[in-house]
């Protein structure tokens, strides 16, 4: 749980055990009227959940005194029914949080962008670099063959005059360092596979809608949805894992 209505910031996470006596002594500052008999009915009512020991005796730790703060004064000031702190105590603990100033109950997150996905405008910006091959394996610690291997499989390629540019540099330092994990560059021809077919998904959308923007700013914008969402599936494949 990550927040409380009208209550102090929660504490930070301690290991301590807590008896009900001093649990009580900690909430009666706020909540004169608390007794040992309505934290056990909240006990029973399943809103909290404290430990017993071996004897049989509740113990406490902060979190779960947060959360008898987050009830009672859910009751005091919002009058909302056991069923309903319920929920919200649910939402709190599936990660929604408070709308600030308490209003209203648990909200679901909104959406933020990802600031590991370069947006629109940060793809655009193309560093203006040109290097030679010795200079490319210099700059990554990459070994001829392996820059071979690069363009071989079409992750890389020079142009005319037998430079490569700031793109390839990050591919090869990519390849660099999945190389080190056992990944090959025959291994990488599927991200380039990827790749194509979202240029080509984004080449779809400019030939069949006009928007607002030059097509290179509408490129670049759908062009950063999509590797928001690569991006977002691969760390839910990894929670899977």
């Amino acid at each position: 749980m990550t927040a409380q209505p009208d209550a102090a910031p929660l504490r930070p996470p301690s290991d301590d055990r807590l008896t009900i006596g001093k649990v009580l002594a900690r909430l009666r500052p706020e909540f004169p009227d608390v007794t040992a008999s309505k934290i056990r009915f909240l006990e029973a009512e399943g809103l909290v959940t404290p430990n017993r020991t071996a004897s049989g005796y509740r113990t406490f730790t902060s979190a779960d005194v947060d959360r008898l703060h987050y009830v009672l004064a859910a009751q005091r000031d919002r009058f909302w029914p056991l069923k309903v702190i319920r929920s919200a105590l649910d939402a709190l603990d599936r990660g929604l949080t408070e709308p600030e100033g308490g209003a209203g109950g648990p909200r679901p997150p909104t959406p933020t962008s990802d600031p590991q996905v370069p947006d629109g405008a940060g793809l655009r910006r193309r560093p203006s670099v040109s290097l030679t091959g010795p200079e490319l394996r210099e700059a990554t610690g990459i070994d001829r063959d392996t820059l071979l291997a690069l363009e071989k499989f079409g992750l890389v390629q020079a142009d005319s005059r037998g430079h490569f540019t700031a793109d390839a540099l990050a591919i090869a330092a990519a390849a660099k360092s999945l190389s080190s994990h056992g990944l090959e560059a025959r291994h990488l021809r599927s991200f380039r596979t990827a790749a194509d077919r979202e240029v080509g998904l984004v080449e779809q959308v400019l030939a069949t809608r006009r928007d607002e923007g030059t097509d290179e700013e509408r490129a670049a914008e759908i062009a950063s949805a999509c590797i928001a969402l690569h991006v977002a599936l691969v760390r839910s494949g990894l929670g899977r894992t």
